[in-house]
């Protein structure tokens, strides 16, 4: 029996519930049986951080830090968090548990593949930012971005399925704009609303949700 414990802080409820049942999923398909995956969640007030987000601030850094806290205190040994964005201003918060970082935990699964070129996929925000952009850069690894037609596209698919109003046609139209990219590239899925709607059926995609849940199943092996 496993004493140490994973943590989630509770978000979204779409982008939370979403990796509740893949975490169920990996964990059942590793342990076979009726398996569930065991962890612990503090569920925020997720309204207070949205209408913060998505630009970094002392506010917002405020409000994750305190809620970050309450679920350290849970005595939990690493933390997963179902938000990319957010990852932003949690690099600079000061935490014992390990944070499952999808940011990082990407980079080395396209170092392993010897890929050194990406497209990314993600929020206009995103897209447009620094952030993953430097992190990759720091990395030697290269971001292309989409066309700015489609940039504005995918934007609007995160914002539908936000707001869990898409369409089949939609969802349509937007796994095959990954296919069309991964013809050249590995697309990178820098968006949990992105990652919930995409088919998987692609190992050219490198999903930053689903390579953090599958880190977070690899850890219950080392505690």
């Amino acid at each position: 029996m496993n004493s140490k414990s994973l943590g989630i802080l509770g978000l979204g409820s779409r982008s939370t519930l979403f990796y509740i049942k893949e975490l169920n999923r990996l964990y059942q398909l590793k342990n076979g049986g009726y398996s569930t995956c065991p962890f612990k969640m503090w569920n925020t007030n997720f309204d207070t951080i949205n209408n913060l987000l998505p630009e970094p601030s002392e506010k917002l850094k405020k409000i994750v830090r305190e809620n970050l806290l309450k679920l350290q205190n849970m005595q939990i040994d690493s933390i997963l968090v179902p938000n990319i964005t957010l990852h932003q201003i949690i690099d600079s918060i000061t935490l014992l548990p390990k944070i499952i970082h999808p940011v990082s935990l990407t980079i080395q699964k396209l170092q392993e593949k010897g890929i050194t070129k990406v497209i990314l996929f993600g929020s206009a925000y995103t897209m447009e930012s620094k952030y993953i952009k430097e992190s990759f850069q720091k990395e030697h690894l290269e971001i292309v971005l989409p066309s700015e037609e489609d940039r504005l596209f995918i934007d609007y698919v995160r914002k539908e399925i936000y707001a869990e109003t898409e369409s089949h046609e939609l969802l349509r139209k937007y796994n095959n704009i990954i296919e069309k990219y991964s013809t050249d590239y590995a697309v990178v899925l820098a968006c949990t609303e992105l990652s919930i709607v995409w088919n998987g059926k692609n190992s050219s995609v490198f999903d930053m949700a689903r390579i953090q849940m599958e880190a977070a199943i690899a850890n219950f092996d080392r505690f």
